[in-house]
């Protein structure tokens, strides 16, 4: 049975072709709430909350907290381990990090967090993390086995894994700050055989690259680290949910 939120973002998602969900972590964002309400205005589906080194769950509580006074579409947290947790949120990407090569990434630390999840109610939404590509935050922290931005296959494989176990969003990440995106052909080759949500993100910073992304079959983008380092990212976020939504069409 899916949740009220997985609804959700289908319909949005059947309505839009591709849907944006920016992503804020709580403990580098000094306004979340003002920027929460922002991203809602420019058309954001959803929002995450978290990041590859959130630690503080104080701080996480209250960001997830003061952003759901401000907003009425879902918060999602984006957890990089069980510290990742808040009570606040509508939703959770329940995520494995199947190309981790230390176990507690794929299953061990999605143990130690399920019981907070089912106490506080929040929807999970079960999810593959699959990092492409070296040098983050997210391929550090996740002792990640990185699949090269040029094999495409490798992808696909761990994708069609993913479908097979039945996780029914696959997240195709490059890492926040990454020196390049998830390429298009990696998208598209996947998108062939993965049939639940595709979920891209990871250097995504500008409206073509966005469009080039939701053309070759993303159903959601993520865009992180332009919210909080550049200064013109209202504009910018506008442009690019305006590309992922021509994209599809």
């Amino acid at each position: 049975m899916t949740g009220k939120v997985e609804q959700q973002l289908k319909k949005e998602i059947e309505k839009h072709g591709t849907i944006c969900l920016p992503l804020i972590d709580s403990e580098n964002s000094t306004n979340a709430a003002s920027i929460a309400k922002k991203v809602e205005e420019a058309g954001a589906s959803g929002i995450l909350v978290g990041g590859s080194s959130a630690i503080d769950q104080f701080e996480l509580a209250n960001v997830v907290s003061e952003i759901k006074k401000n907003v009425t579409i879902p918060v999602i947290l984006f957890p990089g381990n069980v510290t990742g947790v808040s009570p606040k949120a509508d939703a959770i990407l329940f995520s494995s990090l199947l190309n981790s090569e230390d176990p507690y990434f794929i299953t061990g630390a999605q143990a130690l967090g399920a019981l907070a999840v089912k106490k506080h109610s929040i929807e999970p939404l079960p999810t593959a993390y699959i990092i492409v590509g070296e040098g983050t935050a997210a391929w550090f922290v996740g002792r990640a086995r990185a699949i090269p931005f040029n094999k495409p296959n490798l992808a696909v494989m761990y994708s069609l894994a993913a479908q097979y176990m039945g996780m029914r969003f696959v997240y195709l990440e490059a890492g926040s700050g990454a020196s390049q995106n998830v390429q298009p052909e990696m998208v598209a080759a996947v998108r062939k055989y993965y049939e639940g949500t595709l979920i891209v993100g990871g250097g995504i910073r500008s409206p073509e690259t966005a469009g080039q992304i939701a053309k070759a079959g993303a159903d959601a983008i993520v865009v992180g680290t332009m919210i909080e380092k550049d200064g013109q990212w209202q504009q910018k976020l506008s442009a690019m949910i305006k590309a992922m939504r021509q994209a599809r069409k």
